[in-house]
């Protein structure tokens, strides 16, 4: 569907900014008005990562007048495979910094906002308060919902993307500004089960698909400041980058949409922790008694080196995980295998099983398992690997 620009032209284009802009002024579409209308624009960008360095470098080089930067994470080297909007001097600085220094070096002409704080209910609402267009790009679910959410208290479009290993996807949600336009609740009424989705941390990603469904958001984020073509409002695309296809399909209004719908059940922000959950109430009720961290775990190695105690301890990550680092004595069991009822029969019914994952997450999935199939004494181990590498052996990578 076609909707009107979302931002009045400026006064006008100094003669720096029409030398600068001019491929854009040639383009009949876009023009003087359409350059005037990204001038007076405010876009806000959730994120300076894999979504968010792309969008944020292209916003900035069109000309975007006003671009508000909500990060409060670091630079990680683990970053630079694909957040390209920093580099290696920036490692261990705010995201947020070096994305402004960055957009400083594109466009001198573009005044950036930052919002170093991680947004939550509290705060959301005074972050997003003011500007035209909400550029999405996070990366939990949680987040997702309160962004949705909050951008349609406040009437305010956004531009929505999700990546992961080879595939992305790409949406505009603006049931503000149309009818018949659904929110991000439309597509996903109910957030996956705990687990069942890794992030990109725990399943990867191909870095220069952050270009490819970043680019995406940013043209569609122009088009709808300047009033351009058919923005993907009512319609999902899906990117596959192995097979380099793109599918487009149509999101209908869901008229029982507790947001949007005739008769919403969400009226305010709700706790998204809590709906969204970061495991499951199994695996939290198995955890809650049965979690010991890195320090006791290299106590119990020790122990079983020296013949005083025995145990397995199980990692359950997947094999090229595996590959990038271990805990010493580990055996590989990946959680497919726990779901799938094949692991159980590679335990050993007289010694105590410890799993282990990254970060907690999937060995408290496992451990419900575990337990569930009788291993009473079963425990996990807080933190994973991550853990480990941090606080016992710093010696091994991270990812």
């Amino acid at each position: 569907m076609s909707l009107p620009a979302l931002v009045e032209p400026a006064a006008e284009l100094t003669i720096d900014e029409v030398r600068r802009y001019s491929r854009h002024l040639i383009i009949p579409d876009v023009g003087m008005t359409g350059q005037k209308r990204l001038k007076n624009a405010k876009v806000l960008v959730i994120g300076a990562g894999g979504l968010g360095s792309p969008a944020l470098l292209y916003l900035a080089a069109a000309g975007v007048g006003t671009l508000g930067i909500a990060e409060f994470d670091t630079v990680d080297e683990s970053n630079l495979q694909r957040q390209v909007i920093h580099g290696v001097s920036d490692i261990d600085k705010s995201k947020a910094v070096s994305a402004q220094e960055s957009i400083a070096e594109i466009n001198p002409y573009v005044k950036v906002v930052l919002h170093e704080e991680r947004l939550d209910n509290d705060n959301v609402y005074d972050v997003f308060r003011g500007y035209d267009l909400i550029v999405d790009g996070t990366d939990n679910f949680a987040t997702r919902y309160m962004v949705n959410d909050a951008a349609y208290f406040l009437g305010i479009p956004y531009v929505w993307g999700s990546i992961y290993r080879f595939d992305g996807q790409a949406s505009v949600f603006a049931p503000t500004l149309a009818d018949d336009a659904p929110c991000y609740r439309c597509l996903y009424p109910e957030p996956p089960p705990p687990g069942m989705v890794p992030s990109c941390a725990e399943g990867g990603v191909l870095g220069v698909l952050c270009a490819s469904i970043g680019s995406i958001q940013v043209n569609e984020a122009i088009k709808l400041l300047t009033g351009m073509g058919e923005p993907l409002v009512g319609k999902l695309m899906i990117y596959d980058g192995l097979e380099m296809e793109y599918r487009k399909l149509k999101v209908r209004k869901d008229p029982n949409c507790a947001l949007c719908g005739e008769n919403a059940t969400v009226t305010e922000l709700i706790d998204y922790d809590t709906f969204c959950g970061a495991v499951s109430e199994e695996a939290a009720d198995a955890a809650a008694d049965a979690t010991i961290s890195v320090a006791t775990l290299e106590g119990m190695l020790k122990e079983r080196a020296d013949g005083t105690r025995d145990f397995v301890l199980v990692d359950v990550r997947e094999p090229n995980e595996y590959e990038i680092n271990k805990i010493p004595g580990s055996v590989l069991i990946p959680k497919g295998d726990f779901l799938n009822g094949s692991a159980l029969e590679q335990l050993p019914a007289d010694k105590q099983i410890v799993l282990q994952c990254k970060t907690g997450v999937r060995s408290a999935e496992c451990l419900a398992i575990v337990k569930g199939a009788g291993y009473a004494d079963a425990v996990h181990v807080g933190g994973g690997v991550v853990a480990w590498v941090n606080q016992i052996d710093p010696s091994q990578p991270s990812y």
